[in-house]
């Protein structure tokens, strides 16, 4: 028997905000095409993006109890971190860890909106996230480690850009109202979530016409399974972590007072 579906009306305005950011990252991101200045706009965010991708390789390098030589981000948006790793696990996790922490930050912000917390923590601890990870990893990691990794260029760009978003995203915390704020958070979220997806879909292609260097060659040099098979693994998980997230925004069968849709 068919289900007909209609949003609750206290998940109304997480739902209308996470539409109108959605639409307006697709519509940016087209127009960029056209319009290469528009693409500015969301260079930002790209390279928020970026960070949350490094970060996630750093944050699982350090929990398998290994070391972080580096981390830089590139003007091209794209990014490394250099560690010292030992244990097939660890590489596999570390390695893994970039493209499936960015979609599982994206979620989590899905998640975070759609209960209600304040917006500004949010946006706060962010630009918490970029102040540690450029501070200690893209700064005093490479200090210590002699350069040994990176080129004094490298390091300057990604501590003025880590520190710029930072501040950027404070300021929109403390200075904007909380619509605003709201709409931020949302547009930051769905960034992840976009980034994520067309930067496995760049992979897939990458991996698929090419043997240029990427996190699915680690795999592949470490497990024996092909680049290409690990692109498709991530792909998938990627998916159903978004889809996790959505499901907050979806409909549940039992008919629970929590889903934002209701039958």
């Amino acid at each position: 028997m068919p289900y007909k579906y209609r949003v609750v009306k206290e998940a109304e305005p997480q739902f209308k905000l996470l539409v109108v950011a959605t639409i307006v990252s697709i519509a940016l991101w087209l127009i960029s095409w056209y319009l290469p200045v528009v693409g500015l706009m969301v260079y930002p965010l790209q390279l928020f993006a970026t960070f949350v991708h490094e970060a996630s390789h750093v944050i699982a390098t350090l929990l398998t109890g290994n070391s972080v030589q580096s981390l830089t981000v590139s003007s091209d948006g794209s990014g490394a971190v250099w560690s010292q790793g030992a244990g097939t696990f660890s590489q596999l996790l570390i390695s893994s860890a970039g493209y499936l922490g960015t979609t599982l930050y994206g979620a989590l912000l899905l998640a975070w909106m759609r209960f209600g917390y304040p917006s500004r923590i949010a946006l706060y601890t962010s630009a918490g996230l970029l102040v540690v990870m450029t501070v200690v990893f893209g700064f005093l990691a490479p200090i210590i480690n002699l350069f040994a990794t990176v080129t004094l260029g490298s390091v300057v760009f990604t501590v003025f850009t880590g520190m710029a978003l930072a501040a950027g995203l404070g300021a929109i915390a403390y200075f904007a109202n909380a619509k605003w704020a709201n709409f931020a958070l949302a547009f930051l979220a769905v960034q992840c979530l976009l980034n994520a997806i067309f930067s496995l879909v760049d992979l897939l292609f990458i991996t698929a016409t090419t043997s240029g260097h990427s996190d699915a060659v680690n795999m592949a040099a470490v497990s024996g399974i092909p680049a290409i098979v690990w692109v498709l693994i991530w792909f998938g998980i990627s998916i159903l972590m978004i889809s996790a997230g959505l499901r907050i925004y979806s409909v549940s069968k039992t008919r629970k007072a929590d889903t934002v849709f209701e039958d």
